[in-house]
């Protein structure tokens, strides 16, 4: 029974990151942008937990890792895209950079699950590339560009050293 439980702790951080993008995406398109950006700086936080606690509880799985992606492209991929799109006015260059900005985040969470690094990182994180747009969301910035080239940087083979 306590096994369960302690295996069952990271995955719930994981599934609040989730229900954080989630809750993301209908208040930006209800209007509420600054709680929008908000939510996913929380989901990032527990981002940050779900892998740690999931170590140091010695329950990591290959179900947790996956898992952590798919509610990663929803709070750092698919929501901030969302924000920034009905923030700003319509134009082919947001259209593009609404488009590129998820595809890219989904294709690094790919090539990191099947090719992990160790000490750096292969492009822009995309929970990096996510918190980026929300902060600057905060401040009622958005800027098609910016995510177009944050797009460009998750995919890139630009290595970051992990801190």
């Amino acid at each position: 029974m306590m096994s369960s439980i302690r295996r069952s702790i990271p995955n719930s951080f994981t599934l609040s990151n989730l229900v954080c993008g989630i809750f993301s995406l209908t208040f930006s398109m209800n209007g509420y942008y600054k709680m929008a950006a908000l939510l996913i700086l929380l989901a990032a936080l527990c981002d940050v937990f779900d892998g740690k606690l999931a170590r140091m509880l010695k329950v990591d799985s290959p179900m947790g890792v996956e898992l952590d992606s798919l509610a990663d492209i929803v709070s750092f991929g698919v929501a901030p895209a969302i924000l920034i799109h009905t923030m700003h006015t319509p134009s082919p260059l947001l259209t593009i950079a609404f488009i590129a900005f998820p595809i890219a985040g989904a294709w690094r969470l790919g090539r990191f699950n099947i090719k992990p690094t160790v000490g750096y990182y292969m492009g822009v994180p995309i929970t990096l590339a996510g918190l980026i747009l929300a902060v600057l969301a905060l401040f009622s910035f958005s800027s098609p560009l910016l995510m177009l080239i944050l797009a460009v940087l998750m995919v890139s083979p630009i290595r970051i050293p992990k801190l």
